[in-house]
């Protein structure tokens, strides 16, 4: 298993890094516990020592899980990571409450590395209103947090700020090899690098866009490695990048743990033939975008309330993923009925706003008829 040195903490970690997001469930929706378990007993033997949880995984089960499963290692042995989930946070008091309940969950004394979940710019001003970050830092004092930082989802420009606050022992935040301009991207890595800040990524996979193409981009892969799977790549891509100590996998199967161990041991950085043709994929998932909405919004509000950038957002992402999956949550939760593109009444408005001069109304019809059909394009 290949170990990265995080200088700064002066520890050293396993590339591949457990995510207890997406264990195996039953029908009835609840953790798989014995397949979890098996499954964190295999990472653990072939050398994953990097375990991530937090607070809302699995309706507040994940967390549970995992306590059971690693009481029965010695402490030492591996690093746990869990989160403040900030939503929760009302006051002060609130901090240490949620803390110690987490620590009750998992069945330990103390927390090796400590997130602030999902930092976005109004939850962090939040935080800093509230005096959360100097109680967090009081926690680590008491020997309860071994290393504090923070996961990330906002612009470059938060994560510039929230980055610049403190001395951060670490941080987390989405790097794949289709989002280096979003969120924090390639300059946040750039950033946290240059501060010397251990980085660990989570969604380097893309929440599983990445592991799954038709021939044509599939193709492109096997003529480098016929028996290597998509997501190797873009794990590898992400893994080639020196500044990044751990990688985040959430396993659903024992065949995606035993894929990701292969990738892992031991691990390739990509060579520049496979960086040309990871680059090309990323350009050929670009090239299936449906129409070039930037989201600037000025065709908002729609007096029919239609989400309008909302829609082709998710229009698009289905297109360049050619998976249904990839949006359904966003379109039939965040958007929903009510905002959705079947509502247009045509009056226009949009379009005369309109600054790139989109065919909305039409686009709008499209939207609505590719993603009533649920379907996976592969």
């Amino acid at each position: 298993m290949e170990k990265r040195k995080m200088e700064k903490l002066g520890i050293e970690t396993s590339l591949l890094g457990f995510g207890c997001m997406r264990f195996p469930v039953t029908a009835d929706g609840k953790i798989d516990e014995p397949e979890a378990e098996r499954m964190l007993d295999k990472a653990i033997a072939e050398g994953v020592n990097y375990i991530d949880t937090a607070y809302p995984y699995h309706d507040g089960q994940s967390e549970i899980v995992v306590g059971k499963v690693l009481k029965k290692y010695d402490r030492s042995s591996y690093y746990l990571a869990t989160k403040l989930p900030l939503w929760k946070v009302e006051k002060l008091e609130d901090v240490r409450a949620v803390f110690e309940e987490q620590l009750a969950k998992l069945q330990t004394d103390y927390i090796d590395f400590y997130l602030m979940h999902a930092v976005a710019k109004e939850r962090w001003d939040k935080m800093l209103e509230i005096g959360c970050i100097e109680e967090l830092e009081r926690l680590k004092a008491e020997g309860k947090i071994k290393y504090l930082g923070f996961s990330f989802h906002d612009s470059y420009e938060v994560f510039e700020e929230v980055l610049g606050h403190r001395d951060w022992d670490f941080c987390q935040i989405q790097f794949n090899y289709m989002d280096v301009d979003e969120q924090a991207g390639i300059r946040g890595y750039e950033l946290a690098k240059s501060k010397g800040v251990p980085l660990v990524i989570m969604e380097p996979v893309k929440g599983g866009s990445l592991s799954k193409f038709a021939d044509d981009i599939m193709g492109k892969f096997r003529q480098l490695d016929e028996t290597a799977s998509a997501s190797s790549f873009a794990l590898r891509w992400v893994g080639s990048f020196p500044g990044v100590k751990v990688i985040l996998s959430g396993m659903s199967t024992m065949e995606q743990l035993e894929d990701n161990l292969k990738t892992f041991s031991p691990f390739r950085p990509l060579s520049e033939e496979e960086k040309a043709v990871v680059e090309d994929v990323a350009a050929t998932i670009r090239g299936r975008v449906q129409n070039g909405c930037t989201g600037c919004r000025y065709c908002m509000p729609c007096p029919a309330g239609v989400n309008i950038p909302g829609c082709f957002s998710a229009w698009n992402t289905y297109h360049m993923y050619q998976n249904y999956n990839v949006v359904k949550w966003n379109w039939e939760n965040n958007i929903g009925e009510a905002q959705q593109a079947k509502n247009c009444v045509k009056c226009g408005k949009c379009e005369a706003a309109c600054p790139q001069k989109l065919s909305i109304r039409k686009d709008l019809e499209k939207v609505q008829a590719d993603l009533d059909k649920k379907e996976m394009i592969l």
